[in-house]
């Protein structure tokens, strides 16, 4: 019978050698400092990274001081530094909402710190868009306060280049009538405010007690957690818990757009245990760290347009601050605080994804850009963990006339008719296909490239895979690591049909398949039977391995290299980046 691939990897999974050879790494080891001449050094260390924003902007953003990590709140705005600039206002409230200067209603919600205030007049809490504004103004936020506190209702309005800068506010009326006779009862210095398209107005969380409102054109409102007994603050948003400030802002006068703005180690700390479990082996979470921090680093700007960093999902990288953060995760941060990835002394683009199916890829064949550290490798390290990879092993099947509709659809300049054979043309040297032939029924063709459009016509997870009965065997099988490819000279061990070990020939290799039968390890491939169109029963059957982009860093190889051969995070980083350095930034 014909050595599939399938065997191939139980081959290369039983076969022992007696010592497991090292690694080999590329780059640079130890404490991993780049070019004593200029030594990188990130732009910024505090990132900022969008909560919510765009489609996900909202009418009001809660704010609350997670227990025993913080005590009420200073008000200011971020500098172009991103340093946090108080302007002498706060409250000692610890539960916050910030909203849009319109008619609000509360609408609560069954989770605690989930209600929201929407535009509306009609509910049990409303705060209102019409106030009053007395028209004398106050150097600092405590004169104003004072005053304030004299009137029921008062509270303080910061307006940035106007006389002031602080300004008394009275009331809250849903109509601009109710602000009118209110200002009448106070007096001449009184006058109907109705905001404007950039204020945001602060109130108690649940209510329509007005703590604040502030206006500074299009700067944003800033707010920084004030600690406990110099505890690092930690701040309820949507659920979930966060290190650092907070700033909104209303782009175009619409909903609010809320920041985060965070140290980039505990933004490491809040990305890895939503990337990899925090159960998972010390030196793969680290690796896990190294490739966070160094993406983040050179994701400095990834979303300038929308006036942030990174985003929180996999668009950038999950972040969630500290909801599933423990002692490991934290741990793996701390000991590799400050190293970053690099090539050539800049900081390497360490993309990486749940597995690559047995071997990664040139970026190039799948994003289309090439990366002299982005280059694919035959990676052994999956073998261990198939089984503990959810959809690992997938199919994907099509009739002839579904797939003919859905290339028509989704690969442009598509016309054939009905498809009559669909083959694999072209693979890379770690044996991805990265061009498909399809034939119609009139002997016509169009070749599918590149990951982008693989995917999208075939409709696979990965570029790891055979179509039909065709065969395709890799021309190395490594053993216990990826400098040993069988056949190399190196004493390699295989397990014979009464269990024992014998060495490995150099020449016609067997193994023993899931029959019990002795089979040749083939290193060449073939069509296969079904005359090489794709089609079996009547369907093009399409069977791979891998559910991830195939580019960077295999978590799961990660998993399996620290685990089962007690590997290093420098032996993970080295293996998945070709001719890398892991440096640490200075911090002077």
């Amino acid at each position: 019978m014909r050595f599939t691939r399938r065997w191939i990897k139980f081959f290369a999974v039983i076969i022992i050698a007696g010592l497991l050879l090292p690694v080999m790494q590329a780059g640079t080891d130890g404490c991993c400092s780049a070019s004593a001449n200029a030594p990188f050094r990130p732009q910024f260390t505090t990132l900022r990274v969008g909560l919510v924003f765009g489609s996900t902007a909202v009418p009001s953003a809660n704010l609350q001081n997670a227990d025993g990590f913080g005590r009420g709140f200073d008000f200011g705005t971020f500098n172009s530094n991103r340093d946090f600039v108080p302007i002498g206002a706060g409250t000692n409230e610890h539960r916050l909402t910030m909203l849009m200067d319109r008619n609000m209603v509360w609408h609560p919600a069954a989770a605690e710190g989930r209600g929201e205030f929407r535009e509306g007049t009609s509910g049990g809490v409303v705060v209102g868009a019409f106030r009053v504004r007395l028209t004398q103004g106050f150097a600092t936020f405590e004169e104003a306060r004072a005053v304030a506190s004299q009137h029921q209702g008062g509270f303080v309005r910061y307006q940035r280049g106007s006389a002031g800068p602080f300004f008394v506010m009275v009331g809250n009326h849903t109509t601009r009538a109710g602000a009118e006779s209110a200002a009448a009862a106070l007096g001449s210095g009184a006058e109907v405010f109705a905001g404007t398209q950039n204020t945001i107005r602060v109130v108690r969380t649940g209510t329509n007690e007005l703590i604040f409102e502030f206006d500074a054109g299009t700067t944003a409102f800033g707010i920084m957690p004030r600690p406990i007994a110099g505890e690092e603050p930690e701040t309820w948003f949507r659920g979930f818990r966060y290190h650092g400030g907070f700033s909104y802002a209303r782009r175009d006068g619409g909903l609010i757009t809320v920041l985060n703005y965070v140290d980039i180690e505990d933004y490491v700390k809040g990305i890895l245990p939503y990337e990899m479990s925090p159960t998972w082996p010390m030196e793969a979470l680290k690796a896990q760290a190294l490739t966070a921090r160094t993406f983040a680093i050179r994701s400095i700007g990834r979303h300038a347009s929308q006036g942030f960093d990174l985003c929180v999902d996999v668009h950038c990288q999950v972040y969630r601050g500290r909801g599933h953060a423990n002692y490991r995760t934290d741990r793996a941060v701390t000991e590799t605080s400050g190293m970053f990835v690099t090539f050539q002394g800049r900081p390497a683009e360490t993309v990486y994804a749940s597995s690559n199916g047995g071997a990664s890829e040139n970026v190039e064949n799948v994003w289309m850009e090439a990366r002299p550290y982005l280059r694919g490798v035959i990676d052994p390290w999956e073998a261990y963990v198939v089984r503990r990879i959810q959809g690992y092993h997938w199919t994907v099947r099509h009739t002839p006339a579904a797939l003919t509709e859905r290339l028509r659809t989704r690969i442009s300049g598509f016309n054939l008719s009905t498809v009559a054979a669909v083959r694999v043309t072209e693979r890379s040297p770690t044996g991805n296909a990265i061009g498909v032939t399809i034939t119609d029924v009139n002997g016509r063709t169009h070749t599918l490239r590149g990951r982008a459009q693989i995917l999208a016509g075939l409709g696979t997870p990965t570029l790891r895979f055979d179509i039909g009965d065709a065969i395709w065997s890799p021309g190395n099988v490594f053993a216990n690591s990826p400098a040993t490819p069988v056949g190399s000279g190196a004493q390699i061990f295989g397990i014979d049909g009464s269990g024992q070990a014998v060495e490995v020939p150099s020449g016609n290799m067997r193994a023993i398949d899931g029959d019990g039968n002795t089979v040749a390890v083939a290193s060449e491939g073939s069509a296969g039977i079904g005359g090489g169109t794709g089609l079996v029963g009547g369907q093009f059957v399409i069977n791979g391995t891998g559910n991830g982009h195939q580019v960077g860093m295999s978590q799961w190889g990660a998993f399996a290299m620290a685990h089962y051969h007690n590997l290093t995070f420098r032996d993970i980083i080295h293996f998945y980046f070709t001719n890398v350095e892991i440096t640490v930034y200075p911090t002077q």
